[in-house]
């Protein structure tokens, strides 16, 4: 089990006044001193509360979650293993415990699933159905079922975030970390944690329809390099099937009213060989990346 001493508990915030002091003085009590909160330029008195309640408060130099995390491992962390989590007051404090266990058993990346224990009021309906969307969507693209990607209780050595390629800047993050884990067969395990309502007075920072959409062109843009199958084949389907429509259309208008639709006919065939030229791509782009895991595998398996 890590000690609280190789543990820093890393908060990324904006505008948490109504909760962060008692999130900072909850992991406190549970004997973690080394409380980092990264600000994204909270005008509430984030910062100054946090520092009262016995956090080091930094400002992070862009804007957004993920680079707020980002900057935070690179720059300011120098301890083994990271608990990350948000500074809302709706993850359990007494969960820590359970959630940096693995890494003592060779785990290196921990993700607590929310679902396990959400209490009523915690979520809206509509992101409980766009979050088991993108996690169905994530586990049929990338093989693997994490549960819970977009959770932000997270726990990983620091050594194995620096080796992720992590780009985004927003609520993103969560959904990069977990195609990186994917990827690169990062050993990775999910347990289950409590999910509690903000308390009164706090308000998210989460826009389910903007950052809902920015999650899954993220998940879908990362498929390119982890299942390119899907990534050529979804869009080489749907031109194939656009293009099989519209030849349709123009068969019957030929054949039952003799009207010709040249310009149409002439789409529909470049829709078609699109499509196949896509599904064709994306087949030899799986086979090369098969093949490309085989050998690496081979490789390790020498060394």
């Amino acid at each position: 089990m890590p000690t609280p001493d190789s543990v820093c508990i890393l908060i990324p915030t904006y505008d948490e006044a109504a909760t962060i002091a008692d999130v900072v003085s909850d992991y406190r009590d549970e004997g973690y001193t080394n409380v980092l909160v990264i600000d994204g330029g909270s005008t509430d008195g984030t910062r100054e509360l946090a520092e009262e309640a016995g956090a080091h408060v930094v400002v992070q130099s862009g804007s957004g979650k993920g680079q707020a995390v980002r900057e935070a491992i690179a720059e300011h962390i120098k301890a083994e293993y990271v608990l990350m989590l948000d500074g809302d007051g709706t993850y359990e404090p007494t969960d820590a415990e359970k959630m940096l266990a693995p890494l003592d058993d060779g785990y290196e990346h921990v993700i607590g699933d929310r679902f396990a224990d959400m209490r009523a009021g915690a979520m809206t309906s509509l992101n409980k159905v766009g979050n088991r969307i993108i996690n169905r969507a994530f586990a049929l693209i990338h093989g693997q079922d994490f549960k819970d990607i977009l959770s932000g209780y997270r726990a990983f050595t620091r050594e194995s975030f620096l080796e992720m390629t992590l780009t985004s800047d927003g609520f993103g993050i969560e959904t990069e970390m977990a195609v990186e884990c994917a990827k690169h067969n990062v050993k990775t395990t999910v347990v289950p944690t409590s999910y509690y309502p903000r308390p009164d007075g706090s308000d998210t920072n989460l826009n389910p329809i903007r950052d809902g959409g920015i999650i899954f062109l993220e998940l879908y843009r990362r498929a390119k390099t982890n299942n390119p199958l899907f990534y050529f084949g979804s869009v080489g389907l749907a031109s194939t099937a656009t293009g099989l429509g519209l030849a349709a259309y123009v068969a019957y208008e030929w054949v039952v009213r003799s009207v010709s639709h040249e310009v149409i006919a002439v789409v529909s065939a470049a829709g078609i060989l699109f499509g196949v030229q896509l599904l064709m791509f994306g087949v030899l782009s799986d086979l090369i990346l098969s093949l490309h895991r085989d050998q690496m595998k081979r490789i390790q398996e020498l060394e």
